[in-house]
């Protein structure tokens, strides 16, 4: 049984911890399966609009995290709540419509809830 945890972040000043999160779970667990989403809503959005140096250091991160099979969805609402278009976004990102939806989705399907 594959450990399942979804990752919540809305607050874009929370990326560090975050994805310190998200890469000390997979430390931890070794060769343990595991299943894990990120989901970002509200203003954790705009690290993808013209990101600065520091948050495109957070994104190279966020591609490592993608690579080890992080699957890392974006809110739509928040988006054009914050004029950012679909194509600013990385490769590694999925759109989903709403990023609450998601996270109530992934909580009935059995996963961990973590917000930092």
């Amino acid at each position: 049984q594959a450990l399942k945890v979804v990752l919540h972040i809305d607050e874009i000043e929370k990326w560090p911890l975050n994805i310190g999160n998200a890469k000390n779970f997979i430390t931890d667990i070794g060769q343990e399966a595991f299943s894990m989403e990120i989901i970002a809503n509200g203003p954790a959005v705009k690290i993808f609009s013209s990101p600065s140096p520091e948050q495109q250091l957070l994104l190279e991160e966020l591609q490592l995290l993608a690579e080890k099979g992080v699957k890392l969805m974006v809110c739509s609402n928040a988006l054009r709540a914050n004029q950012i278009a679909a194509a600013e976004l990385p490769r590694f990102t999925t759109i989903v419509p709403a990023g609450i939806t998601r996270l109530v989705v992934l909580q009935q399907a059995g996963y961990s809830y973590v917000k930092p």
